[in-house]
């Protein structure tokens, strides 16, 4: 079966959803576009809340998120309980809140990479996997 994702933006975000999503599509990953649709101004929790839904109800394997700075979808993802949505700017951090704190939704700031990176970044989080150990310990003691 193939892994299942939900992807949402708001308007900042919008033109590199839809590049992600071509991406992620040529993976044969099935995708759940949550939104937005449009490059008009929207509030980026209204597309923030569905994906963590989707990602805390564990619908879909993980989730991305993209808007202008990238925090303002971060911070709304992480009000889920089971969520541990990641700010990533480069493939390096990419990979390590994959390995290190088990992201479960890689958030990316269109203001402020290029797509090329934003793809990059999306495939090394998709391939890099959890370490477990020591790093599972400090997960454990994440929810509140």
């Amino acid at each position: 079966m193939s892994q299942r994702v939900a992807i949402g933006s708001d308007h900042a975000g919008f033109e590199y959803k839809t590049y992600l999503i071509k991406k992620l599509k040529k993976r044969g990953l099935q995708v759940m576009d949550m939104g937005t649709d449009g490059d008009q101004s929207v509030d980026y929790p209204d597309f923030a809340h569905p994906v963590a839904t989707k990602v805390a109800n564990k619908e879909v394997n993980f989730g991305v998120l993209v808007c202008g700075s990238g925090n303002g979808v971060c911070i709304t993802a992480n009000k889920h309980e089971g969520v541990r949505a990641a700010l990533c700017w480069t493939v390096e951090v990419a990979k390590v809140v994959r390995m290190h704190n088990d992201a479960n939704i890689i958030c990316m700031p269109a203001r402020f990479v290029s797509k090329i990176t934003a793809g990059k970044m999306l495939d090394a989080f998709i391939e890099t996997k959890f370490e477990g150990g020591r790093h599972q310990n400090r997960i454990d003691k994440i929810t509140c």
